[in-house]
């Protein structure tokens, strides 16, 4: 057993022992082992409360854990989704494991399929069985020859980031309140502190909808992007602000400059709302893969990682140039 796999069952240990601690009755027991079954298997899985806790366990640990039920699934949420001060959560190493490998983040994606993928990448094959958090930490004793760290970074107020909508957006199929989806295009890096990956996910809602409606009157959908949800888990708040207009407006003109057509529905949004976006036109739908340009709202601390001196040629560079084109010359795109 190398130094690393010990190090996993020390790790595993403290959140064992310290899970009485973190017990919480502030959400139910079903609903906390739904959001478990989710990031794991992508799915909530079938059959009562035990059972299920006791499969999500074995398949992350190779063995039940001791305590009530509160207490286990505290446990597994601390160990999932929230780490420690010291111990990174399982999502942000698998992250930032997805990250060293292909510099790009799958947070959408369940652990399952992740650490699979990333056993085809690296040997060929993935593991058949075995505990996924046991295999997490030997794919990253095969990448870096450090533990994971993270340590806690303010991301400055007007950072701005590109974001891809992760699903077409209809008139005629979304509601008020419905959310939106989409997934940076872009490392967000401070200094060499790597803060969000590219693939990290952002978050909206739909705020308003106006259908097709006769006598030529557009369909509208307002909707905003609020929050960035880096490896950490820790929301960063978004706006359109001054810094994301001139990023998109940048953009454009590149794009113009050299004679290419929108890639993307680049919308710009007014100066000092909350990232508020207004589509209305003859519109059928927003295509997934869209192009949006955001800021960070306020100045936030995250816990995040630093880059080690070997990985450093790993930070991406800003390129602007863009693989894709999508013609929007049928579209009408305003400030709200």
């Amino acid at each position: 057993m190398n130094g690393r796999i010990k190090a996993f069952f020390a790790v595993a240990a403290i959140f064992l022992i310290c899970s009485a601690a973190w017990a919480s009755d502030e959400v139910p027991a079903f609903k906390r082992l739904d959001d478990m079954e989710k990031i794991v298997y992508g799915e909530v899985g079938t059959g009562g409360l035990i059972d299920r806790l006791n499969r999500v366990e074995k398949a992350l640990f190779g063995r039940e854990l001791p305590g009530t039920v509160a207490e286990r699934q505290a446990a597994l949420a601390r160990f999932v989704e929230e780490g420690t001060d010291t111990q990174p959560s399982l999502l942000f190493k698998m992250s930032i494991a997805e990250w060293i490998t292909e510099q790009v983040s799958m947070p959408v994606k369940p652990i399952v399929n992740r650490i699979g993928s990333l056993e085809r990448k690296l040997e060929g094959q993935a593991m058949e069985d075995g505990p996924l958090a046991m295999r997490l930490e030997r794919m990253l004793g095969l990448l870096v020859s450090e533990p994971v760290i993270w340590s806690s970074v303010a991301v400055p107020s007007g950072t701005v980031v590109r974001v891809s909508l992760l699903e077409t957006i209809s008139p005629s199929s979304v509601s008020v309140g419905d959310m939106v989806k989409g997934e940076l295009t872009r490392d967000v890096v401070v200094g060499n502190v790597l803060v969000a990956p590219k693939g990290s996910v952002v978050e909206g809602t739909v705020s308003s909808v106006s259908k097709p409606r006769s006598f030529g009157r557009p369909a509208e959908v307002r909707f905003a992007f609020e929050e960035l949800i880096p490896p950490s888990r820790q929301a960063v708040p978004l706006s359109v602000g001054e810094a994301a207009n001139e990023a998109a407006k940048a953009e454009k003109a590149q794009i113009a400059a050299v004679g290419g057509s929108l890639a993307g529905a680049i919308l710009l949004g007014p100066l000092g709302l909350a990232g508020g976006f207004l589509v209305r036109g003859d519109v059928k739908e927003i295509p997934a893969g869209s192009i949006f340009h955001m800021e960070v709202s306020e100045s936030t601390s995250v816990l995040s990682y630093p880059v080690p001196e070997g990985l450093i040629s790993l930070i991406e560079v800003p390129d602007d140039r863009l693989s894709k084109d999508i013609d929007l010359s049928d579209r009408e795109v305003d400030n709200l």
